[in-house]
């Protein structure tokens, strides 16, 4: 078979069943072309996408400017590893740097990638610095977490999907409730050798909770108060999803007239991927201060591919069109009316419970049981009806298009998903 042969929908599905690991479930669907906020599949059929990769397409599919960014950047220098400098890396690190408000940035390429150094710089840290003891150091994260799948990562998960038969697992992690200021604050007092606290801004995988307003902040000062870094997990709330530059925001590029009521917070590390590509490359990035960034020494951590040229080309244009387009004001906004239009939905349904969330990351809670199948029909209906999104925690419905939709699309894609839910209405 040519390698650009036409396949049919059922072909792609049934080559990835026979060649492919089982590691994901997908909607049955098969994408094969992409721009803006719309997808089509192989046969020709137009949707609206409202996962947008998991928040890592929020400039919408193939913008321009990235791809352009990424094409003349391949044409002329793709990887030279870190053995050698390349004209590309420090004009990203400083560019991300200050845009973020930073002083460094050490660069990755996927998520769990720079959640993974995240930890590392902070264990280092609370040796070098904070004065624990070796091995000894313990960082607390929350329950109901998702920070990705590797060894570590799963060890203090609670999914046993991702957990069970994967172990041993790492020690030094303390778990607690997430949303939670007074369980953080015993965990801080009754351990002298917390190094770290590491929390999503809002738990996305758990089905977009948000926390209650001011936890963040009262978060971040406790770990002032007991010197533990204050680590933000922004992978899939950063770079404007949530209608502000960061959910945790704490800088100057945020749109302030959409803040009132919400503390800045500061992160003393951050960790970012996903639409630090806008989709068209694996980037990550980890920023942190100098004070705790100089832990980091030749031979601690690197990656062959990790600040690549093609990756910092994209990097940077990813960002400038979160800037040049106002993408954190237009899902501030349109966050605000889909919300809306669907709590007016919501008043009378029998199917819907509420919906949450921020910006333009939302989830919609069925009327069902976790166990249900009834989020995922609604999901092959919505695909029918034109519309792409997917359940997490099997009774709710995450809601995230790229950031790039108009007033109009929405208002047509709230259609869609009201109509879809009729159809289900007990």
């Amino acid at each position: 078979m040519a390698v650009l042969e036409q396949l049919t929908s059922q072909q792609a599905i049934e080559l990835e069943d026979k060649y492919g690991a089982h590691n994901y479930h997908p909607l049955p669907v098969v994408l094969s072309r992409g721009e803006g906020v719309y997808v089509w599949d192989v046969e020709g059929k137009k949707y609206f996408d409202f996962l947008s990769a998991y928040s890592a397409v929020n400039q919408g599919h193939c913008h321009p400017k990235i791809v352009n960014a990424m094409v003349s950047q391949a044409e002329t220098l793709t990887l030279t590893s870190r053995a050698f400098y390349n004209d590309m890396l420090g004009r990203y690190e400083k560019f991300a740097s200050e845009y973020f408000n930073f002083d460094k940035l050490l660069p990755m390429n996927t998520g769990a990638e720079a959640v993974e150094t995240a930890l590392k710089i902070c264990r280092k840290w609370a040796y070098e610095k904070k004065g624990i003891a070796e091995n000894e150091a313990e960082i607390i994260v929350c329950e109901n977490n998702f920070h990705g799948r590797t060894t570590t990562i799963i060890s203090f998960s609670n999914d046993p999907v991702a957990r069970k038969n994967f172990g041993p697992y790492t020690d030094g992690f303390i778990k607690i409730e997430y949303d939670n200021v007074a369980a953080l604050e015993e965990a801080l007092k009754s351990n002298p050798n917390v190094a770290g606290f590491l929390v999503e801004p809002i738990q996305g995988e758990a089905g977009v909770y948000v926390p209650s307003e001011g936890y963040l902040a009262k978060a971040k000062a406790l770990c002032e108060a007991h010197n533990v870094l204050f680590i933000a997990d922004e992978v899939q709330t950063g770079i404007a999803r949530t209608g502000r530059l960061l959910a945790t925001c704490g800088n100057c590029a945020c749109e302030q007239k959409n803040c009132s009521g919400t503390p800045d917070v500061k992160p003393d590390v951050l960790i970012l991927g996903k639409a630090l590509s806008g989709g068209a490359y694996p980037v990550s990035a980890v920023l942190a201060n100098d004070d705790i960034m100089s832990v980091i020494r030749p031979g601690n951590h690197g990656s062959t591919f990790g600040g690549n040229p093609v990756a910092a080309a994209v990097a940077m244009a990813a960002l400038e069109v979160v800037t040049d387009e106002a993408l954190a004001e237009n899902a501030y906004q349109l966050g605000e009316l889909f919300r809306s239009e669907l709590n007016k939905y919501i008043e009378t349904s029998t199917i819907v419970n509420l919906v949450r969330g921020k910006g333009l990351l939302n989830a919609i809670v069925i009327d069902d049981t976790e166990d249900s199948n009834t989020a995922w029909d609604i999901c092959i209906a919505l695909r029918d009806n034109g519309l792409l999104a997917k359940p997490t925690h099997g009774n709710i419905i995450r809601f995230a298009p790229p950031l790039v939709m108009t007033k109009d699309q929405l208002l047509e894609c709230v259609s869609i998903i009201t109509k879809t839910l009729k159809q289900f209405e007990k």
